[in-house]
C-alpha cells in the first residue's frame, strides 16, 4: 500500500514529513508491518516486541527490543527517533488496516453498545477488548458503523501518549478485489463524551495504490 501520512502529531514530535511518501506491507494474520521509504535506502520492520531499521539490501541500521518501553517518561513534545515513529505507526496502522476483520481473531472480545446519532445517520457501536498479545493504542476501543455496515469512526485513547484521545474518521471507500477499504483517515482529539476537537488535525492518512496478495 502506498500512503502519505501527515498531521500535527509528527511536527509536535519533531518529525514533520517523515511519513509523507511511504509504502507499507502488512501481514493480516501476524502482527507485522514493513514500511519502505522510497529514495531513502531504508525501511522499518515493526513487530510487537522489536523494531528494526535497515537498508534496502538488509544491512542493519539500528534495532530496539521491547520498543514500547522507550515511550516511558516522555512528555507531550518529547522528540521521537526513527524507532519511536516505526513503533507508533506499526501499532496504529496494523490495527486500522485490519479492522474489522481483526476482531474475529483469537482473544478478541466484543459487544454491541448503545448507538449514537451523528448528523442524519445512526451509528451502531461495537466495543472491542484487545488481547494482551496484540500491541495497539489501548486494550478497549470502539468502532462505529453506518447504516451501510461500513466503518465510520474508530474511537480510542493512546497509552504510549499518556491516554491522548482519538476520533479516527474513515471515508473514501474503495473496492479492492472485493474488499471494501477506506482510503482516507482523519484523526482528531475528543473531549468528554466523544465531543470532537476540530483543531488541530492530529493525523491524516491518504492511501494511494492498494494491492492484496494471497498467502
Amino acid at each position: 500500500m502506498a500512503a502519505s501520512i501527515s498531521g500535527a502529531i509528527w511536527f509536535v514530535k519533531h518529525n514533520g514529513d517523515v511519513l509523507k511518501d511511504v509504502v507499507m506491507t502488512i501481514d493480516t494474520k501476524v502482527e507485522s508491518l514493513v514500511t519502505d521509504f522510497p529514495g531513502q535506502d531504508k525501511r522499518s520492520i515493526f513487530e510487537p516486541n522489536r523494531i528494526v531499521m535497515e537498508k534496502v539490501d538488509g544491512t542493519l541500521i539500528q534495532a530496539r527490543d521491547n520498543p514500547e518501553e522507550s515511550f516511558q517518561g516522555q512528555q507531550r513534545e518529547s522528540p521521537w527517533d526513527d524507532i519511536h515513529v516505526a513503533y507508533f505507526c506499526g501499532e496504529a496502522l496494523w490495527t486500522y488496516l485490519n479492522t474489522p476483520f481483526l476482531y474475529t481473531q483469537a482473544g478478541f472480545e466484543s459487544e454491541e453498545i448503545s448507538s449514537i446519532q451523528v448528523e442524519e445517520e445512526t451509528w451502531r457501536r461495537l466495543k472491542v477488548t484487545f488481547p494482551e498479545y496484540v500491541k495497539s493504542h489501548t486494550r478497549e476501543q470502539i468502532s462505529c458503523f453506518g447504516p451501510d455496515g461500513l466503518l465510520r469512526r474508530h474511537d480510542y485513547t493512546v497509552d504510549i501518549l499518556g491516554g491522548a484521545t482519538g476520533l479516527n474518521y474513515a471515508s473514501e471507500y474503495r473496492d479492492v478485489d472485493g474488499i471494501i477499504v477506506p482510503a482516507k483517515r482523519r484523526i482528531y482529539a475528543y473531549e468528554g463524551d466523544y465531543h470532537l476537537v476540530k483543531e488541530p488535525l492530529l493525523v491524516a492518512i491518504d492511501m494511494g495504490e492498494i494491492v492484496l496478495n494471497e498467502t
